[in-house]
């Protein structure tokens, strides 16, 4: 294995001799807490560890994304390295001389933080700290403090703040270092040391904020529970976009209804769930929601906390999978939320696939390669409108197949009702008659019972 510095490979020997290298002697201690230290952590290291079962190649892929992560983040990659591992190490995760070369590749560099593609136990976090003396962190750390810095409904943020909360509970001990020496107190032997106290203190704080958030979060989620029957009784069919972070999905749901999304070439740029309205082609009304996006190794903290958001998609009638047609990733990427859309339970219906970004396709037989691998995929593009026209098409051919196409008549006396059916359906042709307004409408299947008194062919069978 070799360092690479911003990018280019450094031999192992120059970054051991790297220049300004600083003396061990005095201690750089850092809080581990990204979102504390958002002005001192400036530059980032980051571990690979390639096992038997994980081939050099995607351990390289996996370590790109934990440097777009990373970016993110607003940190600044200064050097990297893949690590060998034959079998996990209780201490270090990786041998202590292989461990020991790397903080000091990172020390050499200047790094503020040492990052793990993998994740590491809160013992292993502390070994690394103690021998390094900088700020060492995992993937999971990181995509919990990216989810802190990027929430912003109140839902999204008691998620992440329950998320970060247990994940920082048996890690406390980090925050601690300086006090976790028995000190002697009045009342001789038995009693406890001052660092003990401190860290059983900070510990039942820590609880204590998990116990409220949970219960906050079961009111949020009362909430929305109470908002979702009001939107239900109005029944609109719902699709949900879904797919892998930085897919495009938000630029296509901007695309498809002006809603205004922020767009933006990072991981993870938008996280809280939006939900915007669409007149499809021949008048069919329908809801889009867009989805906080999946990642491979998404920490099951997340999976957990993120689940009541990613309702939306459970509860959708469509499944709109949004792939990034330049990415070489594509198939890992399907395959990844495949696996979240199963772990939350919202596979049991057919998918609609979307190739986004195909402007980005350098020749035609890039195209005909995915048409090949996805027959059934619309190849479309946010960014220039191709394949929009398309996707709204295959939208309406969903949703008709849920709706009937009804003619009703409406009594003068009961014209008031005209407003609440266009609400609920689509109307094809309407003219007043002597008897009231005749109007042909295609309306959800579950909403018929709503508007079935108006039926013509009801009033014939009288």
């Amino acid at each position: 294995a070799c360092f690479w510095l911003q990018g280019r490979p450094v031999a192992e020997e120059m970054t051991v001799n790297a220049p300004r290298q600083p003396e061990w002697a005095p201690p750089r201690r850092l809080h581990t807490n990204m979102i504390e230290t958002e002005e001192k952590q400036k530059k980032a290291f980051l571990v690979g560890i390639q096992t038997p079962e994980l081939p050099e190649d995607k351990c390289r892929e996996l370590l790109d994304e934990l440097s777009e992560l990373t970016d993110t983040l607003g940190l600044e990659v200064v050097g990297s390295v893949i690590a060998k591992q034959r079998e996990p190490n209780i201490r270090f995760l990786l041998g202590e001389g292989r461990a020991r070369q790397i903080a000091e590749a990172a020390v050499a560099f200047e790094a503020d933080v040492i990052i793990f593609d993998d994740f590491l136990t809160p013992s292993q976090q502390r070994n690394w700290e103690n021998m390094a003396d900088i700020a060492v962190i995992d993937r999971q750390e990181v995509i919990l403090d990216i989810f802190a810095r990027h929430a912003r409904s109140s839902e999204a943020v008691l998620q992440v703040e329950l998320a970060r909360a247990t994940y920082s509970l048996p890690r406390l001990k980090r925050r601690w270092t300086h006090l976790n020496r028995q000190r002697g107190m009045a009342g001789g032997m038995g009693m406890r040391g001052e660092g003990e106290q401190q860290i059983e203190l900070d510990s039942r704080i820590v609880r204590m904020k998990i116990a409220k958030l949970k219960a906050r979060l079961d009111e949020v989620r009362r909430q929305r529970q109470v908002q979702r029957a009001q939107r239900l009784r109005k029944p609109v069919p719902v699709a949900a976009i879904v797919g892998y972070t930085n897919a495009g999905k938000s630029s296509l749901l901007n695309a498809l209804t002006d809603a205004g999304v922020l767009v933006e070439d990072k991981l993870f740029a938008t996280l809280d769930p939006t939900v915007r309205g669409i007149i499809l082609p021949k008048g069919q009304k329908l809801l889009l929601a867009d989805t906080v996006g999946f990642i491979r190794r998404l920490p099951h903290l997340l999976v957990e906390a993120f689940k009541s958001t990613l309702e939306e998609t459970v509860l959708a009638e469509h499944i709109v999978e949004v792939l990034d047609a330049s990415s070489p990733d594509l198939d890992e990427h399907h395959d990844t939320t495949v696996k979240v859309l199963e772990e939350i339970g919202a596979n049991s219906r057919g998918t609609i696939f979307v190739l986004n970004k195909v402007d980005l396709l350098q020749d035609e037989l890039s195209r005909q390669r995915l048409r090949h691998r996805f027959p059934d995929a619309i190849m479309c593009s946010a960014k220039t409108g191709e394949g929009l026209d398309e996707l709204k098409n295959v939208l309406e051919q969903c949703c008709m197949r849920n709706t009937r196409e009804e003619e009703i008549l409406v009594p003068h006396s009961n014209l008031s009702a005209l407003s609440h059916i266009r609400e609920i359906a689509a109307v094809l042709s309407e003219k007043y008659e002597e008897n009231g307004a005749r109007l042909v409408i295609r309306i959800p299947k579950a909403a018929w019972p709503l508007v079935s008194e108006y039926s013509t062919h009801r009033r014939r069978d009288i």
